[in-house]
Parts: C-alpha cells; sequence; structure tokens
C-alpha cells in the first residue's frame, strides 16, 4: 500500500497546525480590564463609522439617481 499521495495532505495539516499553534502562542490569555474597555470603545466607533459610511452611501446613490434622471428628461449628455 503506497502512502505516497498522502504527503502534501499530511503537510498542509502540520501546516495548519503549527500557525494555529503560533497564533495562540502569541495571543494572552486574558486582557486587563483596560484593554477589554479600551477594546470594546473602539468596536462601538467602528460600529457607528460604518453606519455612518452606509448612510452616506445611501445619500450618494439617491443623489446619483437624482442627476441621472435630471439628465435623462432633460436630454442631456445625449
Amino acid at each position: 500500500m503506497d502512502l505516497t499521495p498522502l504527503i502534501p495532505i499530511v503537510a498542509i495539516i502540520a501546516f495548519a497546525a503549527i500557525r494555529l499553534a503560533k497564533i495562540h502562542a502569541g495571543r494572552p490569555e486574558s486582557l486587563p480590564g483596560e484593554a477589554t474597555a479600551r477594546i470594546d470603545a473602539l468596536e462601538q466607533d467602528v460600529q457607528g463609522l460604518q453606519q455612518q459610511l452606509a448612510e452616506t452611501q445611501e445619500r450618494v446613490d439617491f443623489a446619483e439617481r437624482m442627476l441621472s434622471k435630471g439628465r435623462d428628461e432633460r436630454g442631456i449628455g445625449s
């Protein structure tokens, strides 16, 4: 029974296991309370910015539709 075709599969699994071990080893088990609070505040800020960006994109889309509609009605750009 030839197991040679399994070598790449075993190598991929070993590579993934080593990467996961490195990631796990580099992470502290628990963060200090101040760091956790700062991370939570940053996450809230990012969520707020994402909401503002979504609203801005909706406004830009609306403005583009209005401009396009006006151009089509006046026959400009044809």
